[in-house]
């Protein structure tokens, strides 16, 4: 992780962007993430390609690698966090502004998915309530077709990504279709001065479904030119 520019980032600019990946399932999966930043473990995502049992979800947070970060739709999970020892909290959803509240007052560092459709950011209207609720950043990600939430493999337009930024005081991950090689699409998202990194799932993967080392360091190599 960056040294210039530590938690909760607010009002600074990293040195690098940060890259997240999510979806890990196995300790071979934290293996193949050398020189990530953030690793993201899915629990209380139902039905979720990567969603893990409480007892899974424990035992990769505490085995070594990147920091972990709880991924979930799930509302009451400040309990499960503390027991791990997993610091960070990704919200996906739509949860209520008094929910970061809660998990902040846990001591917990909240990541907030703001998920656009057809251009628009669904949440655009309580953005202000998240921040007042003390949410340390948030990603930005595309809904899939379905309706889907998350590692929907689908980009976001560069317009609308900046579009967004601009109305936020937090710092934002972007999400949605990152892969190694398209970091020169979003040139002028890189240089916002709220860009912080990249939240990747999809992009990470081998042609089995599964982290492939290989294009994870294509990944960081791309991103951090």
């Amino acid at each position: 992780m960056s040294a210039g520019c530590m938690r909760p980032w607010r009002g600074c600019r990293m040195s690098e962007p940060m890259v997240k990946v999510c979806g890990a399932t196995r300790a071979t999966d934290l293996a193949a993430l050398g020189g990530v930043d953030l690793v993201g473990l899915w629990c209380g995502v139902r039905g979720g390609h990567a969603n893990l049992s409480p007892s899974t979800f424990a035992e990769l947070a505490s085995g070594g690698g990147p920091e972990p970060v709880m991924v979930t739709f799930a509302d009451d999970i400040a309990w499960l966090a503390k027991t791990a020892g997993v610091r960070w909290v990704q919200l996906h959803g739509f949860q209520p502004p008094r929910v970061v509240r809660v998990l902040k007052a846990a001591g917990l560092t909240v990541v907030k998915a703001l998920h656009v459709r057809d251009g628009v950011c669904v949440e655009g209207s309580l953005v202000g309530a998240y921040e007042r609720a003390g949410v340390d950043m948030f990603v930005l990600d595309c809904v899939g077709p379905d309706g889907a939430l998350g590692s929907t493999g689908r980009p976001l337009a560069e317009a609308v990504v900046l579009e967004i930024a601009n109305y936020l005081n937090r710092p934002f991950l972007l999400s949605g279709g990152v892969t190694p090689n398209n970091a020169a699409e979003f040139a002028s998202v890189r240089r916002h001065p709220r860009f912080a990194g990249v939240d990747v799932d999809t992009g990470c993967r081998g042609g089995d479904g599964q982290i492939d080392p290989g294009r994870v360091s294509a990944l960081l190599a791309g991103w951090r030119l």
